[in-house]
């Protein structure tokens, strides 16, 4: 029996590898790395892998906008199908003796590096930040090339390439939480805890549209997680709005506030209903309401 085939973003190491151990048993799979999220991506839409793997945001950086804008613009035949939030504990990685005063030059993917500028500005305020394409290629330049430099990246990439953690906890934002999806062809089925995404083309730029979107959720009463603008690539001043909201696309509520926004936008792109992924923020609210309701039980 042949088995299913993932895509990450690689080499092996990454904290994209490390989400998707969270869902995938790796030995009923087979792994394959890709440089980049829009080579995962494209890969996917070409069917040469099942699925795929990618960053979509980070806490503290934004939208990795490699990912969106793959999904959004350069695939038409994807949608995401499962996500899932990671904590990210970031270090100094440099292979065995190596001090910190003899560091020189420090890798990693920009996403990484910008979570840890205080921290490299006050103890590597002469080291050259390098750019990589992920913090397991960082590491791996650094175990296999010469010189004073170190790579900023997870634990898996240290043990992955036999490198020591020279200092733990580099992030300047130790709460900091990455957001990654599956990517398929094949849509999920409702969960119970459910997240749409989606992007809406405006029909015409004109005052209230945008505002004509939104009330078809809220006259719901659906919430909406992220709203975000991105560049259409076509025309200067010209934007398109991916939107995140909770619930299903098969729950009649959110069928029907699509359906009606589909009449006031040139184009509406599905990007999928999937099981919503629980983050800090969110265990955080579902704390607060057993409190609540627990209050109000105890009241009665």
């Amino acid at each position: 029996m042949t088995k299913p085939t993932f895509g990450f973003l690689g080499p092996p190491g990454t904290f994209t590898q490390e989400a998707l151990l969270q869902v995938v048993d790796p030995e009923s799979a087979d792994l394959i790395y890709y440089p980049t999220p829009e080579e995962v991506i494209l890969a996917v839409a070409k069917g040469e892998i099942g699925q795929g793997m990618v960053p979509m945001e980070n806490s503290v950086e934004g939208t990795v906008n490699a990912t969106i804008d793959a999904l959004g613009f350069e695939t038409d035949n994807l949608v995401i199908t499962n996500e899932v939030i990671l904590a990210v504990r970031l270090h100094l990685l440099g292979r065995a003796g190596t001090n910190l005063s003899e560091i020189t030059e420090v890798y990693s993917m920009p996403v990484a590096t910008a979570q840890c500028r205080r921290w490299l500005r006050e103890h590597l305020p002469n080291a050259k930040v390098i750019a990589a394409n992920s913090t397991a290629e960082a590491a791996g330049r650094v175990a296999y090339e010469k010189g004073s430099a170190a790579a900023i990246g997870p634990n898996l990439a240290a043990q992955l390439f036999a490198l020591e953690v020279i200092e733990r906890d580099v992030t300047d934002h130790p709460e900091a939480e990455t957001r990654f999806v599956v990517v398929g062809r094949e849509p999920a089925a409702p969960a119970g805890r459910d997240k749409t995404s989606l992007i809406v083309f405006i029909a015409e730029d004109k005052p209230g549209a945008l505002l004509e979107i939104l009330t078809e959720f809220s006259s719901r009463g659906i919430n909406l997680t992220k709203i975000e603008s991105r560049p259409t690539k076509r025309v200067l001043g010209e934007y398109c709005f991916f939107i995140d909201l909770e619930g299903h696309v098969k729950d009649d509520i959110v069928s029907e506030a699509i359906t009606s926004i589909e009449a006031h936008v040139a184009k509406l792109r599905l990007l999928g209903s999937y099981p919503r992924a629980i983050g800090r923020l969110d265990a955080e609210r579902l704390a607060r309401r057993a409190r609540s309701a627990q209050a109000r039980a105890g009241s009665e």
